[in-house]
């Protein structure tokens, strides 16, 4: 299982959220690329950037930032999600060298929109589910729906994306663990790969994924703890690395 460092933008700083609430931020650094840089050097092998004013602004923002980082770190794949509304934006992201555009409101206010990217950018469309007690929300998670995660989930693997983001909301940013039970059900649903996001806070979150009833849980985004300490990233990549090797050899 991948452990992937979380870089929000707002306003050109790095951030972190309480559930999702734009008042409700953390600066954490003033340069996104040195940022990017330091997760890089402590071994991780992804990057997740998310452009928090284009996630309100339904545009991108953030845009140079993300930029930026992908021409500073060209060996590492990077995912971008905030703010993806159209072929125009991901065609762009993808040329500066983003490997993945994620895309969240407008999958769920036009999900042909995510057949067509799919079609267009093969193997680069990765769709971000938010939950709020199994329910999809959107538009920076001010608006919650009545689409449940599954439904949506199994239409969009059949579209052909490369992966699902599940958040689970009422934890993003709370340092009160993952939602391990969500997002295995969400995994044992689909056969495409689905990365864990919100709540991850210590290296036992990392291993109770790691121990899910499920071998499709890809990956696992990090945010808020491992910027304000609480899972070391590299000893948390480590302990994914060595339970997922130990779980393969015993298969």
């Amino acid at each position: 299982m991948l452990l992937i460092p979380a870089i929000d933008l707002k306003d050109g700083h790095c951030v972190r959220l309480r559930q999702g609430r734009m008042e409700d931020d953390t600066v954490f650094s003033d340069s996104p690329v040195e940022t990017a840089g330091r997760w890089v050097a402590a071994g991780g092998r992804r990057l997740h950037l998310v452009d928090l004013n284009g996630a309100f602004a339904g545009e991108p923002v953030n845009g140079a930032s993300i930029r930026a980082i992908a021409s500073a770190y060209p060996q590492i794949p990077i995912q971008v999600g905030g703010g993806i509304r159209d072929e125009r934006t991901i065609e762009s992201y993808l040329h500066a060298g983003v490997a993945f555009a994620i895309i969240g409101t407008q999958a769920v206010r036009d999900p042909a929109f995510v057949a067509r990217a799919c079609n267009a950018f093969p193997g680069q469309i990765i769709v971000g589910l938010d939950a709020r007690d199994g329910k999809v929300a959107i538009q920076g998670w001010a608006e919650l729906t009545d689409h449940r995660v599954e439904e949506l989930a199994k239409r969009f693997e059949q579209d052909g994306v490369s992966a699902l983001v599940y958040t689970d909301i009422g934890r993003d940013g709370m340092m009160t663990g993952v939602n391990v039970e969500a997002t295995a059900r969400l995994a044992e649903a689909v056969q495409i790969p689905v990365i864990a996001s919100g709540g991850i806070t210590t290296v036992e979150d990392i291993r109770a994924l790691c121990s899910a009833p499920t071998q499709n849980i890809y990956g696992a985004i990090t945010g808020r703890a491992i910027y304000e300490g609480t899972l070391d990233f590299s000893e948390g990549q480590q302990l994914a690395d060595a339970l997922s090797a130990k779980r393969l050899k015993a298969e």
